[in-house]
Parts: structure tokens; sequence; C-alpha cells
């Protein structure tokens, strides 16, 4: 008979220690370690493992030359909803599995019944797995998208053993599981969404969604935290880890890529909910900027660039005096740390003191900017708010600042200047060491700027003066 032995696991970061502690030696988080009973395995268990083959390779564990690997044409399976495909890098892959995380209600068992309505629309085997909802409930949903999810095989299952038979009978073109946590096994006596059975679910998926060559979305809760319910171990185990993202009040709602084995983790879809399900964003600059003040102290509008998509979204700034005790830095959108630095290098600098305000940065419609091609916008509102003088309306600000004060270059500054051009702008500031490739491309595209015209600065106090802000740097 087999031997049963007793670990305690990390419920956050999956790490295992022989006794109970209040500290996880691993992340250092306090009373994360859950009891788990592990059975060792028999003899004829470890020999059935032995031969078992890898993710469906041809050569199961024997090794093969990779030139020698033939990968089939149409590798990709595009889930019909553009947004997600971009974010995907140009669609599902065959056999990879995609871990959709997000707040309750934010939209991602929408997502997923969309994507199945779409593919079953076009034909394609699609089963979906729900361990939450009712199939009257799922029907109830499925009649407010604009998709025909009337083809799609749903079924209310809740063991591994189960959906595994049911994913040999009808081998799917796509297999939706919502949520991974529901699921559990009957290998193991721990309950549902336990550190064990998120682990060994997870690994069973994966291995059988290899071996079909079966594109898996796997739905998943998150903590208080924001972070996807579970040991990290589940992240590194999947090829794809998408979060949804939003703020409350808001209809629209972003979709990024922490991690992607087939992909860029810097690409980001944007959706609107409305009542009929999500909506891809055509022009999310013409929306994160619908409603921007005119002609308000402390707004600047930054091109900043997610993967290939370039944004036009707008920073805004309050600098206020505090009369209360220390002064507050709030940073929302953008890192603190960040903003910390450019108020040092604005009083330095610049000589400006806005030493002892109270400053307060947010990005609008709740985006999070995280480059630093946007130092150049966020300083200028900040300076814009103490001064109490309106930026030019009609102008956009980008580039990277220095400690000493100098306006670096940054990447891809054509295409910031481009989508500026598209949604109206005129004006456009941009570091001096970007000129020569801008005028480069306005030599060989004469009119892809058409009218904006495009100034330079080489330190922040050429920008402030640009901006008519101040009229001379007293540190200059």
């Amino acid at each position: 008979m087999a031997k049963a032995r007793t670990l305690y696991v990390c419920s956050s970061c999956g790490h295992e220690s022989p006794r109970w502690m209040g500290k996880c030696p691993g992340c250092e988080e306090w009373n994360t370690l859950e009891e788990e009973v592990r059975e060792r395995p028999s003899a004829s268990e470890q020999a059935a493992a032995a031969k078992r083959a890898g993710y469906g390779a041809e050569g199961g564990s024997k090794p093969v030359r990779l030139s020698s690997v033939v990968t089939e044409r149409g590798e990709r399976v595009l889930s019909g909803v553009e947004e997600l495909d971009r974010v995907l890098g140009g669609g599902f892959v065959r056999g990879g599995v995609v871990l959709l995380g997000g707040d309750p209600g934010i939209g991602k068992s929408t997502l997923s019944l969309q994507v199945a309505g779409i593919l079953a629309e076009q034909g394609k085997e699609v089963l979906y797995v729900s361990g939450e909802e009712s199939m009257g409930q799922l029907k109830m949903r499925g009649a407010r998208l604009n998709v025909e999810v009337g083809q799609v095989q749903v079924v209310g299952e809740t063991s591994l053993e189960r959906v595994e038979a049911l994913i040999e009978e009808h081998t799917p073109d796509l297999l939706v599981l919502d949520s991974i946590q529901t699921l559990a096994t009957g290998r193991l006596t721990s309950s549902p969404g336990s550190v064990a059975q998120l682990r060994e679910v997870t690994g069973a998926l994966t291995q059988l969604a290899k071996g079909l060559q079966m594109p898996t979305i796997l739905v998943g809760h998150v903590t208080k935290e924001g972070a996807i319910a579970g040991p990290k171990v589940l992240e590194h185990m999947v090829d794809t880890v998408l979060y949804f993202e939003g703020q409350a009040g808001l209809n629209f709602r972003i979709l990024r890529a922490v991690k992607n084995r087939y992909g860029s983790t810097n690409e980001i879809g944007v959706f609107e909910m409305r009542g009929d399900g999500l909506h891809g964003v055509e022009n999310p600059s013409a929306m994160f900027l619908a409603e921007r003040p005119m002609g308000a102290p402390g707004s600047a509008v930054v091109p900043v660039v997610e993967g290939t998509r370039p944004l036009l979204v707008e920073v805004q700034a309050l600098v206020s005096a505090n009369n209360y005790g220390p002064p507050r830095i709030t940073a929302i959108g953008v890192d603190q740390g960040r903003v910390m630095l450019l108020l040092n290098i604005i009083e330095k600098r610049a000589g400006l003191k806005v030493g002892g305000h109270d400053v307060f940065v947010n990005v609008a419609g709740g985006v999070k900017v995280v480059e630093p091609a946007a130092d150049l916008g966020i300083a200028l509102a900040i300076v814009s708010s103490f001064r109490n003088r309106a930026l030019p309306q009609d102008a956009v600000y980008f580039g990277e600042l220095g400690l000493t004060g100098e306006v670096r270059a940054v990447s891809q500054a054509v295409g910031r200047l481009v989508e500026a051009k598209k949604l109206g702008f005129m004006r456009a500031l941009s570091p001096r060491g970007n000129a020569p490739g801008i005028e480069t491309f306005v030599d060989a595209h004469a009119d892809a700027l058409g009218e904006l015209r495009v100034e330079t600065a080489r330190t922040l106090g050429d920008a402030l003066r640009s901006t008519r802000l101040v009229e001379a740097v007293d540190a200059e």
C-alpha cells in the first residue's frame, strides 16, 4: 500500500515545507501555508508514468533534431475578435493554453463565450465547460450577445476525469473552462481551488491540450491584490497569461498580456462593454481623449506606445499648497517613484519650488503608462498646474527626461506623430535627438504628417520656454 506524507504548500507561491510555518520562506507572505496529503506512487504507477509520452511530440520522450520537426500549416487559429488576436500575437496557437484573469464582472466569461460562439459559427467544434453557471444561465447570457452560441457544446461539470472523457469523445477545436478554480480531480482529497488541485488540474489539461493540438482558454479568479488566485506555478504551466483591466464606472476594458510564449507582452487590446457584449475599439485614442477639458491647467496629451500601437492619452496633474502636514504625492496610472523623480528634476533643473506642495498625477480613463517617453508630458502637466497656465490644446508632448534635465530620444517617434496627426493635432514637442529620423521620414513621405508642426527640445528648460510656461529657467 502506498504511504502518504503530509506537506504544507504556500497558496501564493507554491513553496513546499515539511512543517507548518506562519510565514512562507519563499514569498514571505503570512498564513498562506496549507496542508496537503500526498500518496507516494506505487511501483506500477511509477512504471505507467515512465511510459507516458510527452506533450504530444512525435518522438515521445526520445530526442529529435529540431530541423526534422515538421510544423503544420495554419499553426494559429483566429478567434474572430480582432483585439484578442492582437494581444495573442495573431490568434490562438494550436495546443496553446491561455489563462484569462480579471476582477469579477470585468467580462472574462463574456469574452470567452463570444469567442466560442464565433468559432462555432465557423463550423468548429467548441466545448464550453462551466463550473459556475447552469445551462440556462449560459443560454441567457448568450442570448444578448451578437454571436450565435446555439452551436456551442456546453456542459456543467467540475470533475476533471469527466471533462477529460468529454474532450476525448468530442475532440474539440477549442476548449473553454470557466473557471479553473472550480475543477477538481478525484485523485486528490483536497477541496477544489486548493494549491494541489490547481496544480494537478492545470497540468492534466495542459498535457491534454498539447497532445490533441487543442487551443484552450482557462478562466481564472483573481485575489484582492489583482493576481490570479493560486500559486505562481499556475502561471508558469500555461503558455499565455492575460489580464482584463478596467475601472469602476467606465465601460471600456483593457486586455493585457503578462506572459506570452508565442507573441509580445507589450500589446494591449481595448474593448468597450455594451449591452450586447464586448466590442473592440477601433480608435482608442479618440475614446481616451473624448472628455478632455479645453484650456484647463494641468492637462497634457501624451502619445505612448503599447506594443506596436501608438495611443494618445491625457495626463492630468494637480499641484496645490499643503497646509495640513507633510506633502503628499499620489500617482494613478503612472509609477509614483517616477513622479517623485520628475518633481526633483523640475525643482533642480528648472528652478521651480514644487516641494512642499501636494502633487496628484492621473492618467485619464484608467490607462497605465509605464514607458519613460511620457516623462516630458507628465513634467509639463505638473508645471502647468503649478503655474496655473494651460498648455496649448492642439499639441502633444513626448520624451524621456534625464537627471540632468536633458530630453532624451525615444523609440517610434514617427508613429506617435502620425497618430497625433490622425486626431487633428497641429503641434508636437519631441526630443531633439529624434529630429533626424523625423526629417528623413518627412522627406520620404511629404504628406504623412500633414499640417502637424514638429518642434524639438534639448532640455526641460527648452520645453518650458517653448510652451510659454516660464520665460526663463533659473537653473540653466
